[in-house]
C-alpha cells in the first residue's frame, strides 16, 4: 500500500496537465453548516438520489419541482402517513417519474427520518456528528434501517448532502485492489472495513478529508 505522497505521484503523473489541487476537488461541507441543514431537504436529497439512480441525474433533476409537490416538499411526518392508494395515485402522476418500488420507499425512508430525528434530536445532527473514520457503518446504518439505500446509494446521498466520505466507484475499487488492500469490490463488512482502514491511515498521513482522498485515488489508476 502506497503513502499518500506515492499516491498523489502516480494520479499526478497519469495526468500530467493538472495540478494537485485540480484533482483534490472541493471541500466536504463544514460540519457547523452541515447540522443546519433542516430535515425536509436531508430527506429531499436522499430521495433525489434514490430516484437518479439508474436514470439521467438531469432527467430526475428537471421533474424535482413535481417531485417535491407530490410529496409534501418532504416534509416527513407528512409523507409517513401516506396510504397505500395515495402512492398508488402517484403512478399517475406524469410530472414525477413513476417508479413504484421507489415511490414506496419514500413512504418508508419518511418512516425512517422520523425515527431518527426522534433519537438524535434531528437527522443532520446525526450524520453531522458520525465520525468519518468510521463512515461505511453509516452507509450500514441507511442499508439497513432504509430503503434502496445499499449498493453506493448511501455513499452518493452522503456526498450530494455534503457529508465526507469516500465512494466505491469502478475506478476507486481497481485502485484499492492495486494496492492490496481488497481483492475484489468490497460487500461484506470486513471488507469494507479494511477499506475504511486504509482510508483512515491516508488521513492521518494527509490532513485530506476522505472525499479527497477518494478522488485522489480513483486518479492514481489513469
Amino acid at each position: 500500500m502506497k503513502d499518500w505522497s506515492g499516491l498523489c505521484a502516480q494520479a499526478l503523473n497519469f495526468h500530467p496537465g493538472m495540478a494537485l489541487e485540480d484533482i483534490l476537488g472541493p471541500q466536504p461541507l463544514p460540519r457547523s453548516e452541515l447540522v443546519l441543514v433542516s430535515d425536509d431537504r436531508i430527506f429531499s436529497v436522499m430521495t433525489r438520489r434514490i430516484f437518479r439512480a439508474g436514470l439521467r441525474h438531469a432527467l430526475v433533476d428537471a421533474k424535482w419541482p413535481a417531485f417535491e409537490k407530490a410529496f409534501y416538499y418532504f416534509n416527513p411526518d407528512a409523507v409517513q402517513e401516506m396510504s397505500d392508494e395515495m402512492l398508488e395515485a402517484l403512478m399517475h402522476n406524469t410530472d414525477i417519474i413513476r417508479h413504484f418500488g421507489k415511490i414506496k420507499a419514500t413512504r418508508a425512508n419518511a418512516m425512517l427520518m422520523c425515527d431518527l430525528a426522534h433519537e438524535h434530536g434531528s437527522v443532520a445532527r446525526l450524520i453531522a456528528d458520525w465520525p468519518e473514520e468510521d463512515i461505511v457503518g453509516l452507509w450500514t446504518l441507511l442499508k439497513k434501517r432504509g430503503k434502496q439505500l445499499g449498493g453506493n446509494s448511501g455513499a452518493y446521498f452522503l456526498r450530494m448532502l455534503g457529508k465526507d466520505t469516500f465512494m466505491l466507484t469502478d475506478d476507486v475499487v481497481v485502485a484499492l485492489k492495486a494496492q492490496g488492500i481488497i481483492d475484489k469490490k468490497p460487500t461484506a463488512q470486513r471488507d469494507l472495513k479494511q477499506v475504511q482502514t486504509a482510508f483512515n491511515e491516508w488521513r492521518q498521513q494527509s490532513g485530506k478529508p476522505l472525499c479527497q482522498i477518494s478522488r485522489v485515488l480513483a486518479c492514481s489508476v489513469g
